[in-house]
């Protein structure tokens, strides 16, 4: 009788297991963590002797940078624009058109040495590009558009796709004097998906600086 009960609750288990094989399943979606915005607000950045001005975000700070990407800046006009809130920060980096500039040239001993120029629109143009193409081989997709915001100020912006270090970058420049070049990075491993609602909330942001900026002089 014992054996006979045993043998029906096993019988029975199966027929569950098996039906519940059969049934409707719906996988749950990836999800990540509910990001709270502060409410846009803007502050100005005007500070004697620079050679530009703009407005940037109240919850974000400005520092001048020291280094970049562990070489020296080639003048005082490069600045960070920080958001500790989301781990990350817009590099700007300034170039005066005709302006003295070092650079580094490999000799064929592999070793370095510096090397003066004159900074050429042409050279800056091509340098950012160059700079947003080094990620290339991990980007999706790269698109460049022109743009002349309401102060005459040109420019280009850069909307890089994929899991790369940075998405969103701009170069402006009045093509006869002053030349600038931001790009938004995240201190975080790259990822398109997790980093898309930030990196859509601090785009605005850049746009805001890049239609406020203006030069000086």
């Amino acid at each position: 009788m014992v054996k006979n009960q045993l043998a029906a609750v096993i019988l029975l288990s199966i027929i569950t297991l098996l039906l519940s094989c059969n049934s409707e399943y719906t996988p749950r979606q990836a999800g990540y963590y509910k990001i709270d915005f502060p409410e846009r607000s803007y502050k100005s950045f005007d500070k004697p002797g620079f050679p530009y001005s703009f407005e940037y975000p109240a919850y974000a700070t400005v520092i001048q940078d020291t280094t970049f990407f562990e070489d020296k800046p080639e003048n005082p006009y490069w600045l960070n624009i920080d958001f500790p809130r989301f781990n990350s920060r817009i590099y700007i980096s300034y170039n005066r058109i005709g302006a003295r500039a070092l650079l580094k040239i490999q000799k064929k001993s592999g070793e370095y040495a510096d090397s003066v120029t004159s900074n050429t629109l042409e050279g800056l143009v091509k340098g950012s590009y160059d700079l947003t193409y080094k990620h290339s081989y991990k980007a999706s997709s790269i698109e460049d558009s022109i743009f002349v915001t309401p102060s005459n100020v040109k420019g280009i912006y850069f909307k890089v796709g994929g899991n790369t270090a940075t998405a969103n970058q701009f170069l402006v420049t009045d093509s006869v004097k002053h030349f600038l070049r931001g790009a938004l990075y995240f201190d975080a491993t790259p990822n398109e998906d997790s980093l898309r609602i930030v990196n859509d909330f601090i785009k605005e942001d850049m746009k805001h600086l890049i239609n406020t900026l203006k030069w000086k002089g």
